[in-house]
C-alpha cells in the first residue's frame, strides 16, 4: 500500500535533490535539474515555480 506523503515534504525532498544534483553534476543545467525534481516528486507547477525562485533568489543573493 502507498504511503501519502504531504505536498510540503515533496518540495523539501525535490529541493535537497537538487542540491545535490547541483554539486554532483556541475554541468547540468539548473532547468534540467528543476524538471528532473518535478517529474521525479509529482510536483505541481506551482511548486516548481516557487523552487526556481528560491534557487534564483538564493543564487542572486551569493553574487552580491
Amino acid at each position: 500500500m502507498a504511503t501519502v506523503m504531504p505536498r510540503e515534504e515533496l518540495v523539501r525532498r525535490a529541493l535537497k535533490h537538487i542540491s545535490e544534483r547541483r554539486q554532483a553534476c556541475p554541468e547540468l543545467s539548473f532547468d534540467a535539474l528543476l524538471d528532473e525534481a518535478s517529474l521525479r516528486f509529482n510536483l505541481s507547477p506551482r511548486d516548481q515555480e516557487a523552487l526556481e525562485r528560491l534557487f534564483r533568489a538564493d543564487a542572486g543573493g551569493a553574487k552580491a
